[in-house]
Formats: C-alpha cells, structure tokens, sequence
C-alpha cells in the first residue's frame, strides 16, 4: 500500500472526521463524553485560518484518508527556538502497523524542522502500549508526568 503524508485540504471534511471521531473515542470522549459539535467545527476551522496557530497532516492512500496528525508551534521558557506540540495523533485501527503513525510523526518533524522549532513532543496516556510502542522507536521517554486542572 503507498502512502502520501500531506496537508489537510478543505475538501478533506468528510474523511477527517471519522478519524477525529475515532481519536476522540479512544480516549473516552465519545456518546454522551463526546466533544461538543461546537469544539469539532472550531478545530476544523482553525487549520483553515490562517492566522490560528493550528496545523493537520493526513496520511491518505488511493484516496482514502488512514491517518492524522494535528500540531502547533508556540514559545518555550528554556529554549531560544519555538518548540512543536503534536497534540493528536491517529490511524484507523485496521491499518495499524503499517508504518503510518511513524510517517505522520516524521512528517511533523520535517515541518518542525522547517519552521525552525527545536523540538517535538507529545503525551499520551500510559495504557496506551501499541502507541508507546511506536513513540518509543522515534523520540525518548523523558519521565515527565502530566498534570492538568480544568477551568
């Protein structure tokens, strides 16, 4: 199977959005957990706007859409670069282990790289072991554990 990473394109609506329903159910933002409709439409939005900080990658084959990726650049207090939150990252449970979650992840490192971050990172949760798995092989474990307080 031949895999093209890219860009998400406007047009691509109807393809992304299982995916980005698929991501969300996986961990447990699905039903009445689930994203309001409000959230999925501002995202979908935001790698359209210009002016949002907000960027989507697809791995598509024979015109179908297998995979996504969504990152963001922003500052850091201890680097001079700016630094490359990949925030979401997906395949259809059907094509895993074909090597598309490790395309999506370089293919954010090249558009770090291009846009002059210093770095990539993610989170994931720790049950997660086929992910781990994956992210193990291209970036180092740091130890951090993640906190969040909602508002």
């Amino acid at each position: 199977m031949s895999i093209q990473i890219r860009p998400l394109a406007p047009t691509d609506y109807l393809g992304w959005k299982p995916l980005w329903d698929g991501y969300n159910a996986f961990y447990g933002r699905e039903g009445e957990t689930a994203l309001p409709d409000a959230v999925t439409q501002n995202t979908w939005q935001g790698f359209h706007n210009p002016v949002v900080p907000m960027f989507a990658l697809v791995a598509e084959s024979e015109g179908r859409l297998l995979g996504l990726t969504h990152y963001l650049f922003h500052v850091s207090t201890s680097r001079l670069q700016p630094v490359c939150y990949l925030q979401d990252l997906f395949t259809l449970p059907a094509c895993r282990g074909q090597g598309i979650g490790k395309a999506l992840i370089e293919a954010v490192y090249g558009e770090a790289h291009r846009a002059g971050a210093c770095r990539v990172y993610w989170q994931t949760q720790d049950h997660n072991t086929a992910g781990r798995a994956l992210y193990d092989k291209v970036a180092q474990h740091k130890g951090f554990i993640v906190y969040s307080h909602e508002l």
